[in-house]
């Protein structure tokens, strides 16, 4: 695993050379190799020029605010996104993100299950049938790593948590991925991981989030708004201070889709 300085310094110095692209994103995501001084590595590369226009995101770029997402991540210590940066590529500017590999071992905390055998210590968030017939749950571990990226989700105002959009690398860590659609000044907050809803949150994150509420008056908030338009970086603040405020889990929206489509 690269030091996360390592890993910036890759990013934003590296040779990028593109592999191929991810027929199953909906904008332009190709996975590239990225080198400097002898050491290669693969990333995520999504160009500014693939994104697809978005009516209820017109502001910025969906590059930006992966980069945004990485900054809250770093700003948290919780190591929940992988290193990104914005930097020029073969196809122009855009989002650069360190690849994570998941070893064959890897099991996911988020999926569909019987609904008569839903695991201990997971948590049903929706009911589901097969083709048959049959009826399912979508669940998820009540897991505190699973915990923290609900927690970041709500900060970020995250429109599009899906399983699918967990990854779980060697380290034993949990990685979010995919946050274009986050940072919406309006409550877009969409996620498969509401098993938490309205419980108190831990101590270690309202910790977390006391300081992230100082950092966001200074050198966070600064940094964002490269990304985002200050309306947007302020209510980023506002989330957290209502997060602070609650000291609970958020409920799901009653006039926004609770869970995104597909959720896995």
């Amino acid at each position: 695993m690269l030091a996360e300085a390592d890993a910036l310094e890759l990013l934003g110095r590296g040779r990028i050379e593109i592999e191929g692209r991810l027929v199953d994103a909906s904008n332009t995501t190709l996975r590239a190799e990225i080198s400097l001084g002898g050491l290669t590595r693969r990333c995520v590369y999504k160009p500014v020029r693939g994104e697809r226009p978005l009516w209820d995101f017109p502001d910025g770029t969906l590059a930006g605010r992966e980069v945004s997402a990485y900054l809250v991540s770093r700003a948290t210590g919780w190591d929940l996104v992988p290193p990104t940066i914005l930097r020029d590529g073969p196809l122009g500017p855009g989002a650069l993100q360190l690849w994570i590999d998941e070893p064959d071992s890897a099991s996911s905390l988020i999926g569909f299950v019987p609904a008569y055998d839903v695991p201990e210590g997971w948590f049903p968030v929706a009911a589901a049938r097969d083709d048959d017939g049959d009826a399912y749950a979508l669940a998820h571990a009540d897991d505190p790593r699973l915990a923290r990226l609900a927690i970041f989700d709500a900060v970020i105002n995250n429109a599009d948590r899906k399983g699918g959009h967990v990854l779980y690398p060697a380290t034993g860590s949990v990685h979010g991925v995919d946050h274009g659609v986050s940072f919406h000044v309006e409550n877009k907050l969409r996620t498969v991981l509401w098993g938490w809803t309205g419980k108190p949150l831990p101590d270690d994150a309202v910790e977390v989030l006391t300081r992230l509420s100082g950092e966001l008056r200074n050198t966070l908030g600064a940094a964002l708004e490269d990304h985002l338009t200050v309306s947007e970086v302020q209510h980023v603040g506002l989330r957290v201070k209502r997060l602070l405020r609650a000291c609970r889990f958020p409920q799901p929206p009653t006039d926004w889709p609770a869970i995104p489509w597909p959720p896995i």
